[in-house]
């Protein structure tokens, strides 16, 4: 990196540091920092919920697996078409959770289950994100080492030093704008890189063409295979649902919206606007295969992990440095710092507002001045548990992403079904919902321990149905009479027609697919 690069960066983190003292002197409350004062406007939420979405993971991943990855290939986009079908089952069964005029969603769970319910899903959110959140911080300290040259530790400081005082200061405005910034730089990012890998794509395209094909005709269930067209589309049904609906990290931008229809509008525009630049990702990776025909050496010369092979995670980093020119190169590092920015922040942010409003909001008294303190130190917390975690990634397992994604698909089903049960039929109950959520991790469990054949992406599947079963067997057993819950389900018939034609779109592709994958 050239002089002019650390110029271009350190003049984009001054930027964003100055724009959170601005966004953030005004906040007075936990509905200011958590929730941006519900008038965000609806464009931001939406980019702000993609754009943690297709962070610096994704943009290192995306092309890693479809330019080189054995297996790989445009299949992934198989996984996104999931994506507006979940859109559109939120757009119905999210407005009972944007009505209960709650911070933390899992707030909800109380109202309508009961205490424990609400405890026992915001614990295992805190555990779960918590350790991803250090899992970011680790890869991305690790990419900004390589290419920069400075060392980890020093990364390390860098990275969480400015995303935690810029969170500290801005909160979830700062948070959104982030998000912003970091898509338009992403965007720039990715178009110049297709720019440049526009002829290599076109001369080799011929050699690069078994990576073509985005469909594969395969259930999952016996093969092993994780990547065939059912398990990504229903196990990726189940996941987003569940990511986006009873995730805090991503719920909380939803429920910062001024209003019911905003947040349909959020969710629509995120269902339409995924797609093209997932879309986009993967042809940079298609573009970076063709690259590397071209120039032979590109493989050899990409950092080596721990078995001696070559770590593909980094062949847009390593393309960046080779290609673009000075203040080029350092705008690109500044769209994975953003894109880094932008994950972390948005997990700090969520694990805050999950410690303050179920664990101590929830059991002390304590004036509106006193929570806005602790949403402070609860922050500050998170981002130290964040760095000192960072520190023991290599010494798990040199699979730990893998390993999160899967632990995430065990929870994913059963507190989907929690959330489904304290929205449409909480008459079953605290002990037969907690139950359903336990029996649903104990049957993912089995299935990964003693059905290795059957993709992971259908524990989000097995998961939710087997947490609803067990539950309904428990209201069956204690003769506990059923009744439904519909209220705050309505959307505007505009709003219906266009998520009906969508889902319509991709259920008919979906009816087409083996057909065209065996022909």
């Amino acid at each position: 990196m050239t002089v002019l690069d650390w110029w271009v960066i350190a003049g984009y983190l001054t930027l964003m540091m100055l724009g959170a003292v601005y966004l953030g002197w005004r906040q007075k409350s936990r509905a200011d920092y958590y929730l941006g004062g519900y008038n965000l406007p609806s464009w931001t939420l939406a980019t702000s919920i993609i754009a943690t979405q297709c962070s610096t993971n994704s943009l290192l991943g995306a092309p890693a697996f479809v330019g080189f990855v054995a297996g790989g290939g445009l299949l992934w986009l198989q996984y996104e078409l999931a994506v507006p079908v979940a859109m559109l089952i939120l757009c119905f069964a999210f407005l009972p959770l944007r009505h209960a005029g709650v911070i933390s969603i899992y707030q909800f769970l109380e109202q309508r289950l009961g205490l424990s319910s609400r405890l026992l899903a915001s614990g295992c959110f805190l555990v779960f994100r918590g350790v991803a959140t250090g899992v970011t911080v680790y890869g991305v300290a690790s990419v900004i080492a390589l290419i920069s040259g400075i060392s980890f530790d020093l990364s390390v400081v860098i990275l969480m030093g400015i995303t935690i005082a810029y969170d500290l200061m801005g909160g979830m405005r700062a948070v959104v704008l982030s998000d912003v910034v970091q898509m338009f730089l992403l965007l720039g990012a990715v178009v110049l890189a297709l720019v440049f890998l526009a002829d290599p794509l076109i001369d080799h395209f011929q050699l690069i063409s078994e990576r073509t094909p985005a469909l594969m005709n395969d259930w999952g269930l016996a093969s092993g295979n994780n990547y065939g067209f059912w398990p990504m589309f229903f196990g990726g049904l189940f996941l987003y649902m569940a990511y986006y609906g009873c995730d805090q990290s991503q719920a909380q931008r939803l429920l910062s919206a001024a209003d019911s229809h905003q947040t349909q509008r959020v969710l629509v525009m995120n269902g339409l606007l995924r797609f093209p630049l997932v879309l986009a990702y993967c042809t940079v990776g298609l573009g970076l295969a063709a690259y590397a025909i071209e120039h032979v050496d590109f493989v050899s010369s990409l950092p080596k992990t721990s078995d001696g092979s070559p770590n593909f995670n980094m062949v847009f980093p390593a393309f960046v440095s080779r290609e673009f020119a000075p203040g080029l190169a350092g705008l690109a590092i500044v769209g994975l710092f953003a894109a880094a920015m932008s994950s972390i922040d948005s997990a700090l942010n969520s694990l805050s507002a999950s410690t303050v409003e179920d664990f101590i909001a929830r059991f002390r008294t304590c004036s509106e001045r006193q929570l806005f303190i602790y949403s402070k130190l609860s922050t500050l917390g998170w981002g130290v548990f964040a760095i000192a975690f960072s520190y023991q990634v290599e010494r798990i397992a040199p699979t730990i992403l893998e390993a999160i994604n899967k632990v995430g698909s065990m929870a994913n089903g059963p507190l989907l079904a929690l959330f489904s049960m304290a929205v449409f039929m909480p008459s079953v109950g605290q002990r037969a919902a907690i139950t359903g959520f336990i029996m649903g991790l104990l049957t993912n469990a089995v299935v990964w321990k003693f059905l290795p054949e059957v993709s992971w992406l259908w524990w989000n599947v097995v998961g939710f149905f087997a947490a609803w079963l067990t539950a309904m067997l428990v209201v069956f057993l204690s003769r506990t009479p059923l009744t439904s819950n519909s209220q705050g389900l309505s959307v505007p018939k505009r709003m219906v027609y266009q998520l009906v034609a969508m889902a319509a779109v991709i259920l008919l592709f979906c009816a087409l697919v083996t057909y065209l994958a065996d022909t």
